[in-house]
């Protein structure tokens, strides 16, 4: 097999977060409410998702639209010190890099975003020389990017016809219309990534079970479930494995983002299914153990390291590219 620049290409939405802990109530209208600890970060499911790949190991790119501005600065440097190739992500002067303001409320969070330059990334900015570098395509945030949605499904099919592998997290559709066209997008996709009340909403059934029925796939279809851990489904058959229990969660941001780069990653090593799906719920406890999306995924030894101590996991690193 020809040797690919990159294990994995991201494409998806690129902002920052600027979150805030230790808030004295929820907000009202006309009132004032005190935060003790403010953070600003990279934000994004697809950058975290990136960032935390890469840390594991895997050669990751990203393509993207961000502003040229300080928000699109420090989501560029946010990425290369997490080691992903930022070549592809496009800076556009007439737009402003995505904001989200993160509430924390102990393992729950309110969020307000202004989605800025990502509403803006094309079809047009998307080709097939650009997806033949990679072994692996991750899309993911379908609804904040009204400017490719109508075409999510040509661009898997392009990746699949290139060669690629590919998987999909929808991500939580804000207008709650849910108008994602799935019957012809998930034939091009190898794993689907929701959660569990996202399966739900989109599908209309009232469980897992007959949601995953309903979606008509032979793809993968990894559910994420929070503390119940996951459900993996594949030809009909369910998996689930049991979550990582996390005693002192500092907070959940990115967790089901850390759990797509956990499964992604045994999967493109070439992994069982059910290793996939038991280092997705590991990660996604991981993530929970500090502060924000990336900041417990520093490289592959510290993260088994932690997993160890905390979880009673171990493995042997994997090796990518050979």
């Amino acid at each position: 097999m020809q040797q690919k620049k990159y294990d994995v290409l991201v494409i998806g939405e690129l902002n920052v977060d600027l979150i805030l802990n230790r808030i004295d109530g929820f907000p009202e209208m006309g009132k004032e409410k005190l935060a003790d600890e403010m953070t600003l970060t990279l934000g994004s499911s697809s950058a975290i998702f990136a960032s935390n790949l890469s840390a594991l190991g895997a050669k990751v790119a990203f393509l993207g639209k961000i502003g040229k501005d300080q928000f699109g600065e420090l989501v560029i440097e946010s990425l290369r010190q997490k080691g992903v190739d930022t070549e592809l992500i496009i800076q556009d002067e007439t737009l402003n890099t995505g904001a989200t303001i993160v509430l924390n409320y102990d393992e729950d969070r309110a969020m307000v975003t202004h989605a800025g330059a990502m509403e803006h990334l094309t079809p047009q900015d998307i080709s097939e020389e650009k997806l033949a570098q990679a072994g692996h395509l991750h899309f993911s945030s379908y609804f904040l990017q009204p400017g490719i949605k109508s075409d999510v499904g040509t661009m898997f099919k392009m990746a699949k016809e290139t060669g690629l592998t590919t998987s999909f997290d929808m991500q939580w559709d804000p207008a709650e219309k849910w108008d994602l066209d799935f019957r012809n997008v998930l034939p091009f996709v190898d794993v689907f990534l929701p959660n569990r009340q996202e399966l739900i909403e989109l599908t209309g059934q009232i469980n897992i079970s007959e949601g995953v029925k309903s979606l008509g796939a032979s793809n993968i279809v990894a559910v994420k479930m929070g503390s119940d851990g996951s459900s993996c489904w594949q030809d009909g058959y369910e998996n689930i494995e049991p979550a990582f229990v996390n005693k002192q969660v500092v907070d959940a941001i990115g967790a089901g983002d850390s759990f797509n780069a956990g499964f992604i990653y045994k999967y493109i090593a070439g992994a069982s299914l059910k290793e996939c799906q038991r280092f997705g719920n590991l990660c996604g406890a991981l993530n929970t153990t500090a502060a924000g999306g990336t900041t417990a995924f520093t490289n592959y030894e510290n993260i088994m390291k932690t997993a160890k101590e905390r979880f009673g996991y171990s493995a042997s690193p994997l090796a990518h590219g050979d």
